[in-house]
């Protein structure tokens, strides 16, 4: 899989990668990471990349024309996903992590400024997404965290093919709680079902607590889980 991103910091975006299961990830030959940076495509000695919005208004706006060019430099396919990150797009969640997980290519376009001119968005872009409900400087951030949480799902990325089954959100419910050794700390003792050996114990207590920190913590996603026959008991 390739992972590209269209960037104003290129610089940035490699050192993140660089660390951990993503730079593990391209060492094993996994997913290939590349950037494009839109100065490059510039045909003016300031190297400009952005403008003043028409209508008015504070601050730039990125121009269409070097963002499309550095996108086009990265060749996407008909097939390529093209995410542009935006605070007004649509809120990433875990399914368009596996979404994208199943696309040989996906192409990140991170906008700076006051954003990127909305033809770039009509034209290019396959997805417009968010990571919440606030602003920051940049898209590289929210494009890595993107990121992050597709490479995670290639098969042979994590050691244990397993290993994301029961992570937060991957069945619509929050994760359950973890705990290891030490088996007491701070006079807090590990629930005792799990050290009781007991399987079917164990899977019951876990997915109790899914229900009730998902309950809790994050009523949308409880009313909209798909709950299986007896977890109403369970509750």
């Amino acid at each position: 899989m390739r992972v590209a991103f269209v960037t104003l910091f290129p610089e940035m975006v490699h050192q993140a990668l660089g660390h951990s299961i993503m730079s593990r990830a391209a060492s094993a030959g996994l997913v290939r990471f590349e950037t494009a940076n839109p100065r490059d495509f510039t045909t003016d000695k300031h190297r400009t990349v952005d403008d003043n919005s028409y209508g008015g208004g504070p601050g730039m706006v990125m121009m269409a024309p070097p963002v499309a060019a550095a996108l086009n430099f990265l060749s996407p396919s008909s097939s390529s996903a093209v995410v542009m990150t935006d605070p007004a797009g649509e809120l990433f969640t875990q399914r368009h992590a596996e979404e994208l997980a199943g696309r040989e290519d996906v192409v990140f376009l991170c906008g700076h400024y006051e954003g990127v001119d909305e033809r770039v968005r009509e034209k290019l872009a396959t997805h417009c997404l968010t990571i919440g409900d606030y602003v920051l400087t940049g898209g590289e951030l929210p494009s890595l965290v993107m990121a992050d949480a597709v490479v995670r799902l290639l098969p042979g990325v994590l050691g244990d093919p397993e290993s994301h089954r029961d992570d937060s959100h991957s069945d619509g419910l929050l994760g359950f709680p973890l705990y290891t050794r030490p088996q007491s700390w701070e006079g807090m003792v590990v629930p005792p079902v799990l050290t009781s050996g007991d399987h079917a114990a164990i899977a019951k207590w876990r997915r109790q607590q899914q229900l009730r920190r998902t309950r809790s913590s994050r009523p949308d996603l409880f009313a909209r889980a798909d709950l299986l026959p007896g977890d109403i008991d369970l509750l």
